[in-house]
């Protein structure tokens, strides 16, 4: 067995022949169980309301896990080992009487983790039900998004959760908080004093947090229509981002720690009101265009769609934070779907230098900037000024990159591990570092609900932007306006 010390549980996936079970869960682990990090003695349980042939399900589970690895990770020996692990069991989540067979199932020595992969209005069920069994003393329950559509909305699931299950036992999944870059921003400013001493407001001008999307809604109209980019993307993924960059040094590594930083970081942020809608935040909805050279259609051309929705694919917002440490320092974030590449990324910009002493037409290319590349390859890169090379070039500066990627470092160990495969881990290990507490998810919705609720009160349209490029022009406006410019936009 590996270094890392896992003890032995029982692993119910509720919801296991979803799409996101098959597609992510399985194989994130079996990636696990490959590489000898799931305890012998671990036991997963297929659970889902399909009935049926137990060994048509598994059989269903097994082509999928084939599809969806990689062809270099099927090795059949694990493939085998793994599915030996599986027992299906029919279960209607919303019944008190399947959970009777799921609690004489469960190793009565051995703790359960319940994996909702389920929609979020069953949870409250699912944890009644895990109680009148017997079985909530010893299980930990781990909670997929979206966990509600608004604050209120929010509330109400986690306050079902909550009679049940106290907050020390309940992981909220957010899958960004799972991957090797972002788990090394803590590294990376933390034990490095050359950043950490410069991350404020006296040195940094502003930063850039993009998370763009290629693929258009790919079936999930009935989900997306009702949520929207802002709801699905701002709301959790780009606000925890900007939370690990901005929050201020934890007391320790603790999750409480960490968490409670974070929570700071929510609560300083500016409400985004009145005239600001208009200046700070745009809202965009794509029309046809092309992506990899082929048409693809407008959201309103879509598959089921409705075509009068006004509901956004695409948004662009300037966020302040109200602390001394970022004073004065802008953070832009934007996500949107039918961009022209996949890419998530976070932009840390520096001042210049006060006291400029170089040739007055380079100036605009001074400025040191680190970037953190979270997709598509993940890694990390710092741009600074140096001479060109050469008798005949005097001081004529360039801009060059100190580059780390982490394919490259780890293509002769190992491969970089899944975000899923790193949070199921921590679960199994009991560790809440890289789960989201419930008022993160409170603080987070009520600065989203006040934007919402300012397009409606304003009757706010998105702005159209054809499919392969970065958004509206007025996303390109909402930060020229500041005398700045996205980031490597092509």
């Amino acid at each position: 067995m590996p270094a890392i010390n896992v003890e032995p549980c029982t692993f119910g996936l509720f919801g296991a022949l979803g799409d996101l079970a098959l597609r992510k869960l399985f194989p994130a682990l079996y990636q696990l169980d490959r590489a000898g990090l799931l305890h012998p003695d671990t036991r997963l349980l297929a659970l889902a309301r399909e009935a049926g042939s137990d060994d048509a399900h598994l059989a269903s589970i097994e082509s999928h896990l084939r599809r969806y690895l990689p062809a270099t990770d099927v090795d059949e020996t694990a493939v085998q080992g793994f599915m030996a692990r599986i027992t299906y069991l029919h279960l209607d989540f919303l019944e008190r009487e399947g959970y009777r067979r799921l609690a004489d199932t469960v190793t009565p020595e051995q703790p359960l983790i319940a994996y909702f992969a389920t929609a979020a209005a069953v949870y409250g069920a699912i944890c009644e039900h895990l109680d009148g069994v017997g079985l909530a003393e010893r299980t930990r329950v781990v909670l997929e998004k979206p966990i509600g559509h608004d604050l209120e909305s929010s509330r109400r699931v986690n306050d079902a959760v909550a009679r049940y299950f106290p907050e020390n036992r309940v992981y909220r999944i957010d899958h960004y908080l799972g991957k090797e870059t972002v788990q090394n921003l803590i590294a990376l400013r933390f034990a490095n004093s050359l950043f950490e001493t410069q991350w404020n407001q006296n040195s940094i001008s502003h930063v850039e947090i993009t998370v763009a999307e290629k693929v258009g809604i790919e079936g999930r109209w009935g989900y997306f229509d009702k949520a929207g980019q802002l709801r699905d993307m701002i709301q959790n993924h780009l606000l925890q981002l900007l939370c690990l960059i901005a929050m201020d040094p934890p007391g320790d590594l603790s999750a409480d720690s960490i968490r409670d930083e974070k929570v700071k970081v929510l609560k300083a942020l500016a409400p985004i009101t009145g005239e600001g809608l208009g200046s700070r935040v745009v809202r965009g909805q794509y029309i046809a265009g092309h992506s990899d050279g082929q048409p693809v259609p407008g959201y309103l051309d879509e598959d089921n769609a409705n075509s009068q929705s006004d509901t956004e694919t695409f948004v662009a917002l300037r966020a302040d934070i109200r602390n001394w440490r970022w004073s004065g320092v802008p953070f832009y974030l934007r996500t949107g779907k039918r961009m022209p590449q996949k890419l998530s990324q976070i932009v840390i910009h520096f001042k210049e230098p006060t006291h400029y002493i170089f040739a007055p037409e380079q100036r605009l290319q001074i400025g040191n900037k680190l970037v953190i590349r979270l997709q598509p390859d993940e890694g990390i890169s710092l741009r600074v000024m140096t001479k060109e090379q050469g008798l005949d070039k005097g001081m004529h500066l360039r801009s060059d990159l100190l580059q780390l990627h982490f394919s490259d470092t780890w293509r002769r160990s190992a491969r970089i591990p899944d975000a899923y495969e790193r949070l199921l881990l921590e679960v199994m290990r009991g560790n809440q570092n890289l789960f989201v507490r419930k008022d993160e998810i409170e603080h987070a919705w009520t600065w989203c609900d006040q934007l919402i609720a300012g397009w409606q009160q304003a009757g706010d349209t998105p702005r159209p932007y054809a499919a392969g490029s970065w958004g509206p022009m007025s996303a390109v406006a909402l930060i020229t306006r500041d005398g700045r410019s996205w980031y490597g936009d092509i």
